[in-house]
């Protein structure tokens, strides 16, 4: 009986190790090499309401927390030379914050 319990108690531990790691590996497939990242630029003012990538000021934390479409202290990453031709109903995308958008 006490083999029994060691043995599932070994597998759970394995199973959830193994989930562990497929999250980890899928978070990670997410995410931009850092080639990508070096194509890329912060585009404040460009992200819906709760689609920006980071950055999103005061009341917020990070991803996915900006409160208004076009935020101007929220930015999405870019291809490098595109933000300040995106144009949005509040405007163009700008390489720095907006104030009071």
């Amino acid at each position: 009986m006490q083999t029994t319990l060691a043995t599932s108690a070994k597998i759970a531990i394995g199973a959830g190790a193994l989930l562990a790691l497929g999250a980890h590996a899928a978070a990670a497939q997410n995410r931009p090499s850092a080639e990508q990242e070096r194509a890329m630029e912060k585009c404040y003012g460009v992200a819906k309401a709760g689609q920006n990538d980071c950055a999103a000021g005061p009341g917020t934390t990070c991803a996915g927390t900006s409160v208004r479409d076009y935020q101007g202290n929220a930015w999405k990453l870019v291809a490098k030379g595109t933000c300040t031709s995106i144009q949005t109903p509040k405007g163009n995308g700008s390489l720095t914050a907006i104030p009071n958008r």
